[in-house]
């Protein structure tokens, strides 16, 4: 069994990752460019010191992946961190050690110390917008409703231009992975 540090070392660089995107690229890129990380200047410093690795477990299909990947790429820029990804539906088991509520929902990230340990892990989503998108698919009429399929698409749509634009969102995701890497590093 592969360890998380050998999925690190053959995964492909973040950077490299988005440039190929195919699905969500463009929206990708929109976070990217638009969010702006705050000053906190101590928590730089941290990751600085503690120089941790992280493997992110991603598609680019996922709209989760489409928000997080260019804001964990923002923090991991300004503090000087190698982060690398592999794709989830080419590595279900190192997926399936990192499963949400039973199931493969990505992102997932690996948070790892400088020889491999894993120390934390991050996703698929901040608990506040995981309460907003369970919310919002709660108003969707029942599974065996003719409108279901034609609502749940519209949903994921809106969902999907939410995760891209919502600067609220951006930073809710940038204060959980914060306190995530606080924590792993202690």
């Amino acid at each position: 069994m592969r360890t998380e540090q050998q999925y690190f070392e053959d995964a492909l660089p973040l950077e490299k990752y988005m440039a190929q995107m195919e699905v969500h690229q463009e929206k990708s890129y929109q976070v990217y460019e638009r969010f702006e990380l705050p000053e906190d200047e101590a928590f730089f410093d941290l990751l600085r010191e503690k120089q941790p690795h992280v493997l992110a477990i991603t598609e680019d299909w996922c709209g989760d992946a489409m928000m997080n990947n260019p804001i964990l790429r923002k923090v991991a820029e300004r503090a000087d961190l190698e982060i690398r990804c592999v794709y989830r539906d080419q590595n279900l088991e190192l997926m399936d050690r990192y499963l949400t509520n039973g199931g493969r929902s990505i992102p997932k990230y690996i948070i790892l110390s400088s020889t491999g340990e894993v120390l934390g892990t991050w996703g698929p989503r901040a608990p506040q917008i995981q309460e907003f998108v369970m919310t919002e698919k709660a108003k969707l009429p029942d599974p065996d409703d003719a409108r279901f399929e034609l609502q749940q698409k519209a949903f994921h749509s809106d969902l999907t231009e939410r995760f891209a634009s919502s600067e609220e969102f951006w930073q809710l995701v940038y204060e959980d992975l914060r306190n995530t890497f606080r924590e792993a590093l202690k």
